[in-house]
């Protein structure tokens, strides 16, 4: 015989020969020829035996959770409010006492997370490796493909869902307005003028579902089409007609683009021509055609200029014609002229010179 004693927070299990006999709670107790293991029941329980054995004592049993995780779960385990740790697949047995315990389950077979976890959970380091998750900027959407197949569009956002053999695929697309360079196009003109373009495109993707899903590659097929349009307006002029209606190329071309580009989910907001580069011999020629003008028209500025000096010299000789006195005027005013550049006069002879000085300044 033997005294044991069980403190508070303990208890013990009793066994003879190695069968479980009975449980002890807190006290002073009498074995006679028995064994007895002691546990700390604010620690988890590990069953000595099997523990279906032990459950068959109904005392046992109800002093114990018994938590029997399967492979395609997960229990998360709250003491107190708080999680202390993930349960995969298994059996977890934990005494009942001042800890409340909490076990929330989650079935990771599905791939949408349907149990009451909030985020903060989801994110936490205990948790984050059963979870995958993505994040959908504000100027962002997405397609959500699950083991291929379209699910649904999402919106800005953080997603999750748990990790398990299930593919998902998400594709996302700016949905802001975009860029579009074309440079680097060598184009014939009706008349078999080589010309090579440099223009820039705008667009947005307005259907992600026609853009990612009806289509392969849509800003590849976008560049073809303005490519195409550019060749259809280029080819169909002559060089010179070309360069007279080049404003009318971007309305033509955005015309021409835009079904095309709905098909694709785009709309093409605007179009430009960045350059337009002429071969070496062509541009000789369209210079000299420039200088050439240039001349023409300051000929005719010249000559323009030359008649109206003509006719008014014209006017002035006939009005001084009608008007001695203004032809007196005249005289005096190139005399004048020709005094502010004289600095001195010396005269000499006989008084016949100053007479005809005299008749020359002062009026008769």
């Amino acid at each position: 015989m033997k005294r044991v004693i069980i403190n508070a927070y303990e208890i013990g299990l009793v066994f003879k020969r190695g069968v479980y006999l009975r449980m002890l709670k807190t006290g002073s107790h009498w074995l006679f020829g028995e064994e007895v293991k002691v546990y700390n029941i604010n620690t988890a329980f590990t069953a000595p035996v099997e523990l279906n054995i032990l459950l068959q004592d109904a005392a046992l049993a109800d002093a114990l959770h018994v938590i029997d995780v399967k492979e395609t779960e997960i229990v998360l385990l709250y003491e107190n409010g708080l999680l202390k740790q993930v349960l995969t697949t298994g059996r977890y047995t934990f005494w009942k006492n001042l800890i409340e315990y909490t076990f929330v389950r989650a079935d990771l077979s599905k791939v949408n997370i349907t149990e009451k976890i909030d985020r903060a959970t989801l994110n936490h380091k205990l948790v984050a490796p059963f979870v995958r998750s993505t994040t959908v900027e504000n100027y962002e959407k997405a397609v959500l493909l699950i083991d291929g197949k379209y699910e649904i569009t999402l919106s800005h956002g953080t997603y999750y869902w748990w990790k398990n053999d299930i593919s998902i695929l998400v594709s996302k697309i700016d949905m802001r307005q975009r860029q579009l360079e074309i440079n680097g196009q060598e184009i014939l003109t009706k008349d078999k003028a080589a010309l090579r373009l440099n223009a820039w495109a705008q667009y947005r993707v307005d259907d992600i579902e026609k853009a990612l899903l009806a289509n392969k590659d849509y800003e590849k097929q976008l560049y073809v089409l303005f490519q195409l349009a550019l060749r259809e307006y280029i080819a169909s002029l002559g060089f010179d007609e070309l360069m007279e209606k080049k404003d009318a190329l971007s309305a033509f071309v955005l015309d021409a683009v835009g079904n095309s580009a709905a098909a694709l989910g785009i709309t093409v907001t605007s179009f430009g021509i960045r350059d337009i580069i002429l071969p070496g011999d062509v541009k000789d020629i369209m210079n000299q055609v420039l200088v050439a003008e240039k001349k023409a028209q300051a000929n005719i500025i010249m000559r323009r200029e030359e008649t109206a000096s003509t006719r008014s010299l014209l006017n002035t000789a006939k009005l001084m014609e009608d008007n001695p006195m203004l032809f007196k005027l005249k005289e005096m005013e190139y005399v004048e002229k020709i005094a502010e550049k004289i600095n001195n006069i010396s005269v000499s002879g006989n008084g016949v010179l100053i007479d005809q000085l005299r008749q020359l300044f002062i009026s008769k």
